[in-house]
């Protein structure tokens, strides 16, 4: 299992990419991805200002987990959509195995 510092090494730039690409896409048919972004927004900047310190995504995380359905790909959606909640899931997999 990789550490959260190389799942965010791995995920985090395509994340930064995928993420706005999929709100635009998909937000008007799945308005829960707006906060999806939002949430998304709040981690980078927590993860960026933490350095090499664990960043606290406890909120975070937890508020992800509970829009997502622990990350459960909604049908119909493109394969971005689905790589961006396979790649959080593999974020909050890692951070609390920290």
């Amino acid at each position: 299992m990789l550490t959260f510092d190389e799942v965010i090494k791995c995920n985090f730039e395509k994340l930064q990419l995928f993420v706005p690409i999929v709100a635009r896409v998909h937000g008007g048919n799945h308005p829960e991805f707006h906060d999806v972004h939002r949430l998304f927004d709040e981690m980078s900047a927590k993860i960026k200002e933490a350095a090499s310190e664990k960043p606290n995504l406890d909120s975070e995380l937890k508020q992800l987990r509970e829009i997502t359905d622990n990350y459960t790909v909604p049908d119909g959606v493109c394969e971005s959509y689905e790589a961006v909640y396979n790649m959080l899931a593999e974020i909050d997999k890692a951070y609390r195995a920290l």
